[in-house]
């Protein structure tokens, strides 16, 4: 009879040929996001108002939604497992998110359930197909010849292109930017998108990291100082002169007026479109990574390490906090605010 020792020895044998076999390989484009009791506290990277609702995007595909002003959260149902940068709901219903490998996400029910509506396996395929028809039109036009070969770069490179930031003004019309001035619009709600790429003024190709309304202007900002706006009478997003030649994160306003923030503490206002900017000392060297307007009306901004600036109108302000946390993304709630970042949720109340 075998002793119990060379009996577990040879099941070990045995069971080695099946341990040695590695998982099959899944997109992450193609791998549902993993529930977890646990996401809550994963990293969350943008939250959003759906009406009375909060989403909020983050890490591995992961999207949260709050009916209780962020005090709970249930995980939604992601098709994709990829890193989720942006969100935005111009409606309580119908929402978009947006992430790396060119991913965009769309939902119609305030953000339970969401379906992939493009990845950065077409984008590609997509730049080469308007461009080409472009070029076959004017082929004198170098720009589509450019443009083309940016595509076929696009496509060789594979779906590695972040998308960055989404925007939609209803339903039907959306924009999506991202890196290597991608940008993408839809005029029906995502079942199309075409490339804008040649609607920027964006030569070198700067990234695009954010977008945002004022509610009277369309503001895209990015790499090494770009600031751009929409002209409608053009049909293209136009540069504006800028106030600062490093990177901005992010764009925040409301009509008549629009702050931009970025690197090493520098935060600017503009009142008149955009033509002349104001520079708000935030007495800081730390990055701005995130900007909401509070239940007052203030600005809050917040840096990667944490802090909390408010704006009185005229200044900024650095306000104490018992918890500091880097922040990704705010939003105001009526007894406060809601922040996520590296550590997932928590709530604020405002001073």
């Amino acid at each position: 009879m075998l002793s119990s020792k060379r009996i577990a020895r040879a099941l070990l044998l045995a069971a080695l040929p099946a341990l040695g076999q590695a998982a099959p390989f899944v997109d992450v484009l193609d791998l549902p996001a993993q529930h977890s009791e646990l996401a809550v506290r994963s990293p969350l990277l943008a939250v959003t108002h759906a009406g009375a609702r909060l989403v909020s995007v983050g890490q591995r595909g992961h999207i949260l939604y709050s009916d209780t002003a962020g005090q709970t959260w249930q995980q939604a149902e992601v098709p994709v497992s990829a890193d989720l940068n942006a969100v935005h709901f111009p409606t309580p219903a119908q929402g978009w998110a947006v992430g790396n490998d060119g991913v965009i996400l769309h939902s119609v029910d305030g953000g339970r359930s969401w379906q992939k509506q493009l990845d950065g396996r077409r984008i590609g395929a997509l730049m080469v197909e308007h461009y080409a028809a472009l070029a076959a039109a004017e082929p004198e036009q170098p720009r589509w010849a450019e443009l083309l070969a940016e595509g076929q770069r696009f496509v060789d490179e594979g779906a590695d292109k972040p998308l960055l930031g989404v925007w939609f003004a209803d339903e039907r019309t959306g924009y999506a930017v991202g890196v290597f001035n991608l940008i993408l619009r839809t005029s029906d709600g995502g079942r199309h998108w075409q490339p804008l790429l040649d609607r920027v003024d964006n030569p070198q190709g700067f990234h695009l990291n954010a977008i945002a309304s004022t509610g009277d202007g369309l503001y895209i900002v990015g790499e090494q100082g770009l600031v751009l706006k929409w002209d409608a009478g053009r049909e293209r997003f136009t540069s504006l002169p800028s106030p600062y030649q490093g990177t901005f994160f992010g764009v925040i306003g409301r009509p008549g007026e629009v702050l931009v923030h970025g690197l090493r503490g520098h935060v600017f206002r503009s009142r008149d479109g955009g033509r002349n900017w104001q520079a708000l000392d935030s007495g800081l060297q730390v990055s701005i990574t995130a900007a909401t307007l509070d239940a007052q009306g203030h600005y809050r901004l917040f840096t990667q390490a944490g802090h909390l600036l408010r704006d009185d109108g005229n200044a900024l302000q650095l306000l104490t906090q018992a918890q500091q946390a880097p922040v990704a993304g705010a939003v105001a709630v009526d007894d406060g605010l809601v922040l996520v970042g590296g550590h997932g949720v928590r709530r604020l109340t405002t001073q």
